[in-house]
């Protein structure tokens, strides 16, 4: 028998409700009832949007990058490329725009060395989940 979870957003009054088969693993529904109220938070806060074409260009971004989520998912890595570079076309950026980043990055890249693109992403700053802890560093928690 199918179960159901509905999410409603006070403010306009939107209710999104999923219906199926869920599986009994308590995170699971956890993560089924997360994923629709933020579905829910997100198309509340589009639909309060005033100016109509603004609204449909944040229709879009959503629906873009639900997909990009969902070819990830699949592990269909040609979708993902084809969704990202539709929407960087969108925003006005060319393939020669493309390139010519990509060829900063790897300047960059060889430039700093070793662990060049962990630096550039900033996780040079974090630790290492897998290092062993230290006793001497205090904890957050």
């Amino acid at each position: 028998m199918p179960q159901q979870y509905v999410a409603s957003d006070s403010t306009t009054g939107l209710q999104v409700q999923v219906t199926g088969e869920f599986p009994e693993d308590p995170d699971d529904r956890v993560r089924i009832a997360r994923t629709t109220n933020l579905f829910t938070r997100l198309m509340a806060t589009v639909l309060s949007t005033t100016n109509d074409t603004e609204r449909r260009e944040r229709f879009r971004a959503i629906e873009t990058q639900l997909e990009v989520a969902e070819a990830l998912i699949r592990g269909d890595l040609p979708e993902v490329q084809r969704l990202i570079r539709e929407t960087l076309h969108a925003m006005g950026i060319s393939d020669d725009q493309l390139r010519e980043v990509e060829q900063q990055l790897r300047e960059q890249l060889r430039a700093i060395g070793g662990d060049g693109l962990a630096g550039m992403l900033g996780l040079d700053d974090q630790p290492d989940p897998d290092a062993p802890e230290d006793p001497d560093r205090p904890r957050l928690d």
